[in-house]
């Protein structure tokens, strides 16, 4: 089954949207945010701001401040490009309870092209002090991304995806932790971590690599900010060698943060894959995420290259 991130948002805050304190603002984009899925069955507590996302950001700032919990949508290169500086300043500074939900990240948006390809905003939004950045990686995690951002105090941003992925957790024994990376599958040669819809492509990559002889340890990081230090050192000690796999710029990215933590802690060989510092160009997302290096394959290549160095 193959569900978009976006979508499962949109049914998180219909279901927790029974709280009066919830709110839910959004810049003209409700069918696409899936916002409209709580505009239904809440519409006084749903306002659309149009085409005015710094504006947004604003406004939810100033209900925050009245003890409401403001859910504020749009894209993300909308919510982290041109209404950065009110999130900066009007969130995050004074430390607001406003989340983000930050829906047609990366190349996959697809056909929309390099304009709407937001590949910068994890290097943007972590940069923030008292930011937390959410990366999920399927419809299951992402409810329960949207529920730990409802119930904790603080500015959140939440990375969702336009595409339909596979889900790869079962809701029923699924434990989500903030800032707590996911062990998805165990292994012994080398660390694949990823974050959002690049966890899919690293489960292919494991399959193709155990088949080889290869044992791939898998991290699902869906905190990138706070990031989950202890199990990034514990893969290095352990398996002595990293890949990180991110839907977004290597520069300032998920990968960058894991190698934050390595150089501090525990140094080890670790490739990127991730955009290799481009923009973004209009095609479909399968045929993107082979132009710019994002596919299983890919992870594979990246995974036996790192090995070479670790012996």
């Amino acid at each position: 089954m193959q569900v978009a991130t976006r979508e499962a948002y949109g049914k998180a805050l219909a279901e927790i949207g029974a709280d009066e304190k919830i709110v839910v603002l959004d810049a003209d984009l409700s069918k696409s945010t899936k916002t409209d899925l709580f505009k239904n069955k809440y519409p006084e507590r749903f306002f659309n701001m149009g085409i005015a996302e710094g504006n947004m950001m604003a406004t939810a700032a100033g209900i925050a401040t009245c003890g409401k919990t403001v859910f504020a949508s749009t894209f993300a290169m909308f919510a982290s490009g041109r209404a950065f500086e009110q999130v900066r300043n009007s969130i995050a500074y004074p430390s607001l309870n406003v989340k983000i939900g930050a829906t047609h990240a990366g190349i996959t948006v697809g056909e929309d092209g390099a304009s709407h390809q937001c590949i910068e905003d994890i290097a943007v939004m972590r940069a923030i002090p008292n930011m937390t950045v959410l990366s999920p990686a399927d419809a299951v995690e992402t409810r329960h991304a949207v529920i730990a951002a409802y119930k904790t105090e603080g500015p959140f941003y939440i990375r969702l995806a336009r595409l339909a992925t596979p889900v790869i957790f079962d809701e029923s024994t699924y434990k989500f932790e903030l800032g707590k990376g996911v062990t998805v599958r165990e292994g012994s040669d080398v660390t694949i971590m990823a974050t959002g819809v690049m966890v899919s492509e690293a489960l292919k990559a494991v399959d193709i690599l155990k088949e080889e002889g290869i044992s791939a340890r898998l991290v699902n990081i869906h905190t990138i900010k706070p990031i989950d230090k202890d199990i990034i050192i514990k893969a290095a000690r352990e398996t002595g060698a990293i890949v990180t796999c991110e839907e977004h710029n290597i520069m300032g990215g998920f990968g960058s943060a894991v190698a934050e933590v390595l150089v501090q802690n525990c140094p080890v060989p670790l490739r990127m894959v991730g955009v290799q510092d481009k923009f973004g160009k209009s095609g479909k997302p399968a045929d993107l995420m082979k132009m710019f290096g994002l596919t299983a394959g890919d992870i594979v290549a990246n995974v036996k290259d790192v090995l070479k160095i670790k012996k």
